[in-house]
């Protein structure tokens, strides 16, 4: 299951330049292409707001 970003979001780019694989992509608040994310948790290790998890 690939992690996604909640409304916690602040879209402040530290997860981009972290992600190995490129599955972040930006906007107001960004988001997890499912189908790139390969479970690796660095997004979420790196996330200063919390915003990044696995789903429930």
């Amino acid at each position: 299951m690939a992690y996604v970003i909640s409304d916690d979001c602040i879209a402040c780019g530290t997860c981009i330049d972290e992600c190995p694989v490129g599955a972040i992509s930006e906007g107001d608040k960004y988001v997890i292409n499912p189908d790139l994310c390969t479970e690796c948790g660095t997004c979420a290790s790196v996330c200063p707001n919390e915003a990044i998890s696995l789903p429930e």
